[in-house]
């Protein structure tokens, strides 16, 4: 087992990552919440089919209360908060209740804002089963979708502990791998040039990557994440640079429709364009081509999908929360392990659309 110590303006909190650490949610409980009086599980579908009665047992004295979520990102939408909020209600939950997220960061997304919410704040516990929540489960941004924006109706809110089970990732299907891997590939890209180059040099088939390998990975990846949040809590500066890719991976995840391009793969695609606009405006040398092919051979799309409106896109992304007043601002690289963020003018945008 390993433990990182996340450290905010408003809080510290552990997140420990293990094989089988779901064992210790119980003895955390009792230790950290005297007079707790109910535990409500949100998970989704796919979750509860495979995992949930892994969770149950291990919790069977407390009894909980289970709310089950579409899965992927139905989860996110105000419906689904309305019936997570009337399911706390119905079972009177009180501010000594805890909320328990056992699932990806939809889930986790949607059980932090629900927590955040009720009662105008009560405790939350993050128990991730995927690879792309080693990200969304640290740091406390939480929220759910509108139809015109992804994330746009949210909180920051932080949990009193992430329980990060490597076992309950073995049963993730080839494209949720390849999602959470991206934002792996993100964290070293924006932080650390020795993380990227191992990456590059060790990973070459998502579908060999050992335990070891994963687990490492993750472990960096969450230190990274640590390192930008405890700077900066509320994305008020440093902490942007952990969008990298997200400017234009959002608003294709939005034209696309929730739920039908992964966010991870939808990231590289930004990610993709993110180096390319950094290799021609920020001075960084990047050789673009062999990234390229580096991640096309862990399967990865790495153009812009053909149907959608390059219109439509500039349009979501001047929704995008970094952008100000309609100018749409990108996280880029000067070098890597150097991010910034720079103002890019549409025009731009528009002709390297057209030449990606």
């Amino acid at each position: 087992m390993e433990t990182i110590q996340i450290q905010t303006e408003s809080k510290q909190y552990p997140v420990y990552v293990g094989e089988g650490i779901r064992a210790e949610i119980n003895t955390f409980l009792t230790n950290h919440f005297p007079g707790l009086t109910k535990i409500l599980i949100i998970t989704d579908e796919t979750v509860a089919t495979f995992h949930l009665e892994k969770l149950l047992r291990v919790l069977k004295s407390w009894d909980p209360i289970v709310f089950t979520a579409p899965a992927g990102e139905k989860a996110k939408t105000f419906d689904v908060y309305y019936e997570a909020q009337s399911i706390a209600l119905a079972n009177h939950l009180d501010r000594k209740s805890v909320v328990l997220s056992f699932g990806g960061g939809a889930v986790g997304d949607l059980s932090g804002f629900v927590a955040a919410t009720f009662m105008r704040g009560i405790p939350f516990i993050q128990i991730p089963t995927t690879i792309l929540a080693h990200d969304s489960a640290v740091g406390g941004k939480v929220a759910i979708n509108h139809p015109k924006g992804k994330n746009m109706i949210g909180a920051f809110y932080q949990p009193e502990a992430v329980f990060y089970d490597l076992e309950l990732v073995k049963t993730l299907p080839i494209h949720e791998i390849r999602s959470g891997f991206a934002e792996v590939i993100k964290h070293a890209l924006i932080s650390d040039p020795d993380f990227y180059d191992w990456l590059k040099e060790n990973i070459h088939n998502l579908n060999e990557i050992t335990s070891k390998q994963l687990s490492d990975s993750l472990v960096r990846g969450i230190k990274i994440k640590n390192k930008f949040v405890s700077q900066d809590e509320k994305e008020t500066g440093v902490r942007a640079y952990l969008n990298l890719g997200h400017t234009l991976g959002h608003a294709i995840e939005a034209e696309m429709g929730y739920g039908k391009f992964t966010h991870g793969e939808a990231v590289m695609i930004g990610m993709i364009f993110a180096l390319k606009l950094s290799n021609h405006l920020s001075g960084l040398s990047f050789n673009l081509g062999e990234f390229i092919d580096w991640v096309k051979q862990l399967g990865y799309e790495t153009v812009v999908p053909k149907q959608l409106s390059f219109e439509k896109l500039i349009e979501r992304m001047k929704q995008d929360k970094k952008s100000v007043g309609n100018v749409i601002r990108f996280v880029l690289l000067e070098q890597v392990g150097n991010p910034i963020l720079k103002e890019v003018a549409e025009e731009k945008i528009w002709q390297e659309l057209n030449n990606f």
